[in-house]
Order: C-alpha cells, then structure tokens, then sequence
C-alpha cells in the first residue's frame, strides 16, 4: 500500500476522518475507527459521507 498523506484530520468519537489524495491523484475521503478490534475503515467521495459515517459508526469492539 502506498503512504498516503492525510490532512485535515479530525477525530469523531473513536474515528477518525481525513481527507488524502488517492493514486489516480483524486481527493478522498477516509473514516476509520481507532478502537482496538474493531477494523471498521472505508473510503469516500466527499467529506460530508465520510463524516457522516463517523458519526453513524457503533462500534462493535465494545
């Protein structure tokens, strides 16, 4: 996997959304949860769906 450059990195609860530029050189959007166990990570189109899903997020790692 390549090393992305996140920015604009805020933390929700237990996840955390970034913006980055994918390989095609595209900004995207990214949320995953920190929690141990958990896995939950996903890619978005716009920050607002990445935020969103942030916030909708229940972790089952707890």
């Amino acid at each position: 996997m390549p090393n992305r450059r996140f920015r604009n990195v805020i933390r929700i609860g237990p996840v955390q959304v970034a913006t980055f530029y994918d390989s095609r050189g595209r900004e995207k959007h990214t949320a995953a949860c920190t929690a141990p166990r958990c896995g939950f990570s996903a890619d978005y189109d716009s920050r607002a769906a990445a935020e969103l899903a942030a916030r909708t997020h229940r972790c089952p790692a707890r």
